[in-house]
């Protein structure tokens, strides 16, 4: 147990501080953009869709490297594939800690792109792979909810130190933290590889299942067997493998999509109506994160035993909802900053959502399941930024067909109602790698083996292969 505690801290630390590299950007990087393409203004449709084009771009890399990181990630471990991630996110925020001219921003664009395909959302799958290795079922939520308070005090630190930093020293603190966060990792964490013996289990499968069906019997769920480079039809197979899986991908999808809405409005929306600035910007990011990280660490944690992740789920994304129909309508610049007082519950959506579906599979589909759910969300930042982008630039415009300048965050509020409305149907989902469920599993195995090695004679089936490949079989070939 603290061999565990040991390795998670580490774990949370090396998450800490990536995510710090990656937070302290965001407050100057409007600011950067738009002195770079339209200075001396404060609207500008150029850098919406320059932000929009490049968030669409980055969706469909990661929407190709999430499942195939996730799957590497089971077969050669979490550290291993960690590495690439932090090690390409230092390149782009090294650029503009050089300059921050229009050729150095062109260049930067261009590598942030490149990089955020492989990048963008991989080191957190893979936190949640490392954890999900580490933790049982009934702790899994609480620490899911750590981690995500972890990244959201790494949030409120970032913010709090772009609020007092210039714009250039911004981009090399985040170069030398994303510097320090990938050699700490590299010393300190250990490798998390999950027990598994594809060798021996999976032609066993195949086998037992061909039995099966030639006796009439009923022929038990089980997830696909990826290859090293998923293919669609695995990523398919593998998201309607249970229908609470289906749902929490479809959850995921509209999470997403409402979230890519919201990056591409948000910020232009607020600097056009009420003049932000990077220092208003950070004051806002700075008062919703440290709401988010106090209730993630220590409110959250009560909660998921007596409420469940499902019910947690829907409590997030309803007041998600509610907080973007108030920024569609503010009508004064304190608007949005009272808004962030929802930010208390809103923060349980995404860990409760990845909760759920970590229970779904087995120990050894924790990085499959994980990688497809990101990639999932990235097909939703494909689609997001492409219409919302156009949205808040329209309606910004004195072209707007009514006045609504905040018409984009209204359609982002009905998208996460519709969410909220498909999350009732999960409820709190039953867990289908749970220990209380191994002996049973392994027992109607057993008996799968058992008919195998009668039917096929003493020859097909020695005892101690039959033991080894019980051993070595993942609970998520066995599901109720």
């Amino acid at each position: 147990m603290e061999k565990k505690l040991k390795a998670l801290s580490h774990l949370y630390v090396t998450v800490f501080m990536s995510s710090f590299a990656s937070f302290i950007v965001v407050p100057a990087i409007t600011d950067v953009t738009m002195f770079a393409l339209c200075p001396g203004t404060d609207e500008c449709s150029v850098a919406i869709y320059v932000s929009g084009i490049q968030q669409a771009v980055i969706g469909i890399g990661t929407a190709l490297m999430m499942p195939l990181i996730g799957n590497l990630s089971d077969q050669y471990g979490r550290k291993s594939l960690l590495t690439l991630p932090m090690a390409l996110s230092i390149i782009p925020s090294a650029v503009l800690a050089c300059s921050r001219t229009t050729n150095f921003f062109y260049a930067y664009y261009a590598l942030r792109t490149l990089t955020a395909m492989i990048c963008e959302g991989s080191i957190n799958c893979l936190a949640l792979a490392y954890l999900a290795d580490n933790v049982t079922d009934s702790q899994r939520a609480t620490a899911f909810g750590i981690l995500s308070g972890i990244s959201s005090g790494a949030y409120v630190c970032a913010t709090l130190a772009a609020r007092f930093i210039s714009a250039g020293s911004i981009f090399q603190v985040a170069t030398l933290v994303s510097m320090l966060a990938l050699v700490y990792m590299r010393i300190f964490l250990e490798e998390s590889i999950p027990d598994r013996d594809d060798s021996m289990t999976q032609p066993i499968l195949k086998e037992s299942e061909d039995a099966i069906q030639k006796d009439g019997n009923v022929v038990p769920r089980k997830m696909p067997a990826f290859k090293r480079i998923p293919s669609l039809r695995d990523i398919i197979c593998l998201l309607r493998s249970s229908p609470s899986f289906t749902q929490a991908a479809v959850v995921a999808f509209l999470y997403s999509f409402a979230e890519g809405g919201m990056l591409a409005s948000s910020m232009y929306y607020l600097k056009a109506r009420f003049h932000f600035n990077k220092n208003q910007f950070a004051d806002l990011l700075l008062i919703a994160g440290i709401i988010g990280t106090a209730s993630q660490l220590f409110i959250m944690p009560l909660l998921v035993s007596p409420i469940g992740d499902g019910r947690l789920l829907s409590i997030g994304l309803f007041f998600s909802c509610v907080n973007n129909i108030i920024y569609s309508l503010a009508w004064s610049p304190w608007v949005p900053y009272a808004s962030t007082a929802l930010s208390v519950v809103m923060v349980y959506a995404s860990p409760s959502l990845r909760s759920i579906v970590s229970k779904q599979v087995g120990p050894a589909e924790q990085g499959k399941a994980q990688g497809c759910i990101s990639g999932v969300s990235s097909l939703a930042n494909i689609i997001a930024p492409l219409i919302f982008s156009h949205l808040t630039a329209l309606f910004l415009s004195e072209e707007a067909p009514f006045h609504f300048p905040g018409f984009s965050l209204l359609c982002v509020a009905i998208t996460l109602a519709i969410a909220f409305i498909t999350s009732l149907t999960i409820g709190n989902a039953p867990s289908n790698s749970s220990d209380k469920n191994s002996s049973s599993c392994m027992e109607a195995y057993h008996n799968i083996i058992v008919q195998l090695h009668k039917s096929s004679g003493p020859e097909a089936f020695s005892p101690s292969s039959e033991e080894a490949s019980l051993r070595s079989t993942p609970s998520i070939y066995c599901k109720n």
